[in-house]
């Protein structure tokens, strides 16, 4: 195994203190703890460090933020859900969920009131006048130049530029095999398209976002769900066993930050996967569209970057880190070039030539990292909002995991809770969480659901949260009468 450096921060050399002496039980539950002037004083460190070192704390599940009162123990830090589900049945599933599928487009209403169940960035939180600013600079110099076709596999340009962005975080493309696509899901489907055929059967992960489901769905294959766990995330041994067992055809991942849960694969886990899928030559089809939405110092690597044979196909889009109107997505096919230039042509000649003038304008630049890292922080302090709200108000005998980044939150209630109770409850007040059983065939999370944190959150949001959690405690007094 590879040695792990961890890096460490000015900011532990008083967290650690804190962190050792909650989980020893020295600091009690609600208990106020040292300001951030007085933190600053004692351990000689600035604000912005000190400010830092809570959010990790609060992160961890740690530490709860009191507004205008300051920083205390949170009530519930025992890892209630320390793991996943691990014993999912080793099935081939047809995909059929259209009812779930139905339930999530009913869910995506507007609403006055900031919701939790649409993973994109909301009207607050996305660059409005950077976007607007630069389309209209495009529009004047390319003019009438828009309105033609544009090459069928995307700007030589942008796809250059594309491959000196993941070339900075350690992935090598050749950019002759990168193709533009409209948005993450069409470059899921021509990756698709190239390595099967309707009726095989494919590895997905398990939570998996049901956008996954339904290209899966409309392509006519077939599914085995593999684990995600809290600490490494997809389940390789796992996997093995499956591949052993089955003539598996591809493999779907999102190893930087699964949607729902939020985790990332180590690099250990990410070579794992990489050597399962080499020795049964499988091809992996990475979504690395949450990669860049990291809260740690460090953008983690993408299994691509530790693959020598072309085996994996990484795919992602602007749309989550931008906004969820810019439908440009972007295919490394490796050796699959080829057969995915065939099954590119099927869905279209060419993507949008505004939205390709318009990112290859932002990437030539420093305005996009410039963004990424303003957008990266807003989002980790709302995640840290977000987790703290849900522990205060909801059950003790609920779980919500925290995020390592993306956009949402994975949180459970006990077994036993009557969950379609508290849906009803919260589609009656609008309050949009995603039911768990969206994202599986299976039946296996029926008590969890999804929490996202992608727009701005607000005084009335934090009620409806507050609301959510009192209804959640009536249930779970009702469960154990």
């Amino acid at each position: 195994m590879d040695k792990i450096s961890m890096k460490s921060y000015k900011y532990e050399i008083f967290t650690s203190v804190i962190e050792d002496q909650i989980r020893n039980r020295i600091l009690s539950h609600g208990q106020r703890l040292p300001s951030v002037r007085e933190i600053k004083s004692k351990y000689h460190l600035s604000t912005s460090s000190v400010q830092s070192g809570f959010d990790d704390l609060m992160m961890k599940g740690l530490v709860e933020s009191h507004p205008r009162s300051g920083y205390f123990v949170a009530y519930s830090t025992d890892n209630n859900g320390s793991q996943l589900k691990t014993d999912l049945p080793e099935v081939v599933r047809d995909p059929v969920f259209a009812e779930n599928v139905m339930l999530t487009s009913a869910r995506n209403k507007p609403s006055e009131v900031s919701s939790f169940n649409a993973a994109a960035p909301g009207d607050l939180l996305i660059p409005q006048k950077l976007i607007l600013r630069t389309m209209q600079e495009v529009i004047r110099e390319k003019g009438a130049a828009l309105l033609r076709y544009y090459p069928s596999n995307g700007l030589p340009e942008l796809r250059m530029q594309i491959s000196n962005q993941m070339a900075a975080h350690g992935c090598l493309f050749n950019p002759e095999e990168l193709i533009i696509t409209d948005g993450a899901l069409q470059a899921l489907t021509i990756a698709l398209g190239a390595v099967t055929q309707p009726g095989d059967i494919i590895a997905v992960e398990s939570p998996c976002v049901f956008s996954v489901l339904e290209a899966v769905t409309n392509l006519g294959l077939k599914t085995i769900e593999i684990p995600v766990h809290y600490q490494n995330g997809f389940d390789t041994d796992y996997l093995n066993k499956v591949c052993r067992s089955n003539d598996i055809h591809a493999i779907v991942v999102t190893p930087n930050f699964n949607n729902p849960t939020g985790i990332a694969m180590t690099d250990f886990a990410k070579k794992d996967l990489l050597e399962v899928a080499t020795r049964f030559q499988i091809p992996v089809l990475e979504n690395d569209i949450y990669g860049d939405l990291y809260f740690g110092e460090k953008r983690p690597r993408c299994i691509k970057s530790f693959d020598h044979s072309g085996l994996v196909m990484t795919y992602s889009s602007f749309s989550k880190t931008l906004a969820p109107g810019i439908r440009l997505g972007w295919l490394d096919t490796g050796r699959f070039y080829s057969r995915s230039e065939k099954a590119r042509f099927a869905l279209g000649r060419s993507v949008s030539p505004v939205y390709q003038e318009l990112m290859l304008k932002l990437l030539q630049g420093n305005s996009y990292n410039r963004h990424l890292r303003s957008f990266r922080k807003k989002l980790n302090l709302q995640a840290a909002e977000l987790l703290n709200a849900l522990r205060k108000n909801f059950p003790e005998d609920s779980y919500f995991h925290p995020p390592q980044g993306g956009y949402s939150i994975w949180g459970r209630l006990a077994e036993g809770t009557d969950m379609k109770a508290f849906f009803d409850y919260c589609d009656r007040n609008r309050i949009l969480f995603t039911p768990g059983n969206t994202f599986s065939l299976t039946e296996e999370y029926a008590h969890h659901f999804r929490i996202v944190f992608a727009d701005r959150i607000t005084p009335e949001s934090l009620v409806l949260l507050e609301n959510a959690g009192r209804k959640a405690k009536e249930l779970s007094a009702l469960k154990r009468k």
